[in-house]
């Protein structure tokens, strides 16, 4: 009776579990701005001088042979907003080339969490947008920093550094429109963008600031000053912020500002993700745990070298394997430029609604036979499945961020028979409970994420790879502990729209259960993040804020991303 009662009542509001955000979620995703261009192929996101182009594909679909639409990506680090790092124009030590140094080892996956982040220093610079001659960037110089310090304040530590033109805002459009945003710039068709000089990078180093960004292709002037005004900011330990959009949004001050991507081994670029939070209590918070530098990365590192693809249940059901790929060689670094080619769930990653629920007009009868009978199974539990489209550009910043609750379950380990696997310890309802009878009740909007420590016991290179997803799925030893639908429906009650895990997945080694935890999620409105490690970093007497960025690409499934924590 219980379950007809479930289902009668959840077919009357299914509705209003996928409705339209609430107003306070309205005001509270008002306070995040979006800072980053739409990586799609029919933009000018890839830098067009021999990289390879941006693509993404469908790999499978909701159907017979799939319960999840799965995407492969190929994406190099110079794609839409961007990160550069000091490799990017610094050598490693024992080169022997010029401008070599300790700074060339500090590739994306070893860049400090604070760096991402600070207050947001806006520099309008937009008189010069469209003032150089075909082919050439006017130039933002130590004048107009001093000039800002005048108006406003000493720049120093702690500051994020953003010159404002408005050029990717005019100019970053679908084809062939878009010619104009680089490539008709390198063809000298039209005035350069709007970039600072080598002695107005060296000005802001001496000064502490540690990232710079601009809202132009590249933080190097054309024709030819990129360079040596990389190497004017990197020399000194500084990351930059390329492509940014919609700084006119920002106010002059008080904003809090951040740019990340994934941790791509040796990286010396990346593709990120840069957002603000408009001046308020929160960006105060933030601004002030950046300054003092507390930030700890809950992000695991990207490599082929390392467990970071979904390697399947069965024998052909393994996911794109995250691939790196040289090709083309920088004789001035002594290294090759890469791009990667991966499924979009590698490593640290967002789960979107659409990855598991079909769009409307599905056809259940178009599941394979088993996974109808799990469906059945999960509407009489829980009401109907819902639909979505709603793919990652679609997900608000707002949603992966909040006070986080870390829900220790690492006691769990070791709970389940040797003869019953391949199974998942199970996080049950009374788990949370426990968890808020000690340390509080969970509130809307908060991040909740559970602590499992398998990440951080499993994730190590080939030979020893194979304890983190292989030999869990295979049975060959317990699986990592996993989330019951019961579970996420109270979260969900709880007003909970962002669940994590240190682990692989939400839902474990037991498909069903997967499959269950899955549509519970995205048919209440809820996101995901998952393979997060190094949760035992926070300190426990802390309050720590949350914070993942995706990569914002169009119509994706899902994303990489990096998540850290401020306290």
């Amino acid at each position: 009776m219980r379950n007809l009662l479930v289902f009668i009542l959840a077919l009357g509001t299914m509705s209003t579990m996928v409705a339209t955000p609430s107003e306070a979620q309205r005001r509270r995703a008002s306070e995040f701005v979006d800072l980053s261009l739409l990586v799609d192929t029919n933009y000018p996101c890839t830098w067009p001088t021999g990289f390879p182009m941006f693509q993404i594909r469908p790999f499978k679909a909701i159907g017979p042979a799939s319960i999840y639409n799965v995407d492969v990506l190929q994406i190099d680090g110079n794609t839409g907003t961007q990160i550069d790092v000091p490799p990017h124009s610094i050598p490693r030590p024992g080169t022997n080339l010029q401008w070599e140094g300790k700074l060339g080892l500090e590739y994306t996956h070893k860049t400090l969490p604070f760096k991402f982040v600070g207050e947001a220093c806006v520099i309008d610079i937009t008189e010069l947008l469209d003032t150089g001659e075909p082919g050439v960037s006017p130039l933002i110089l130590v004048d107009h920093v001093r000039k800002w310090e005048a108006q406003n304040r000493e720049l120093g530590p702690g500051d994020v550094v953003l010159f404002k033109s408005g050029y990717s805002d005019l100019y970053y459009k679908p084809y062939p429109e878009g010619y104009h945003f680089i490539a008709g710039c390198l063809d000298k068709k039209f005035s350069g963008w709007p970039d600072p000089t080598p002695e107005t990078m060296d000005y802001l180093g001496k000064k502490g600031v540690w990232h710079v960004g601009v809202d132009s292709p590249s933080i190097g002037p054309i024709p030819d000053l990129g360079e040596p005004v990389h190497y004017a900011g990197l020399k000194h330990g500084q990351i930059f912020t390329e492509s940014a959009t919609n700084l006119s949004k920002l106010p002059t001050t008080g904003a809090f500002y951040c740019c990340m991507g994934p941790r791509h081994t040796d990286g010396p670029y990346g593709e990120g993700r840069s957002f603000a939070i408009q001046p308020g209590e929160l960006a105060t918070r933030l601004i002030a745990s950046a300054r003092a530098k507390r930030a700890i990365d809950l992000s695991v590192v990207l490599s082929s070298e390392l467990p970071v693809t979904w390697p399947g249940r069965e024998t052909g059901s393994h996911r794109h394997p995250y691939l790196k790929v040289d090709f083309l060689y920088a004789a001035n670094l002594d290294l090759y430029h890469h791009t990667h080619m991966m499924d979009p769930m590698a490593g640290t990653h967002l789960v979107t609604p659409s990855y598991s629920l079909p769009k409307k007009g599905f056809k259940n009868s178009s599941y394979s036979t088993e996974v109808q009978s799990w469906l059945r199974d999960y509407e009489t539990l829980y009401g109907r499945r819902g639909s979505s489209d709603t793919t990652v550009e679609q997900i608000p910043l707002s949603q992966t961020a909040g006070n986080l609750r870390v829900i220790d379950v690492t006691g769990l380990v070791g709970s389940v028979p040797a003869d019953t696997l391949p199974a998942s310890p199970m996080i049950r309802p009374e788990h949370v409970s426990a968890f808020e009878a000690k340390h509080g009740t969970l509130s809307a909007n908060e991040v909740v994420v559970f602590r499992t420590g398998h990440i951080d016991r499993t994730f190590k290179p080939a030979p020893d790879d194979s304890a983190c997803m292989v030999d869990p799925l295979s049975g060959a030893s317990e699986g990592w502990p996993a989330v019951s639908p019961d579970t996420i429906e109270l979260l969900s009650r709880r007003g909970i729209k962002c669940v994590g895990i240190d682990a692989p997945t939400l839902g474990g080694v037991d498909a069903r259960n997967e499959a269950f935890v899955n549509w519970l999620i995205a048919s209440s409105g809820m996101v995901s993040v998952e393979f997060l490690h190094n949760l035992g970093a926070i300190p426990e007497d802390s309050t720590p804020y949350f914070l993942f960025a995706p990569i914002r690409i169009n119509h994706a499934h899902g994303s990489p991303g990096r998540a850290i924590v401020l306290y």
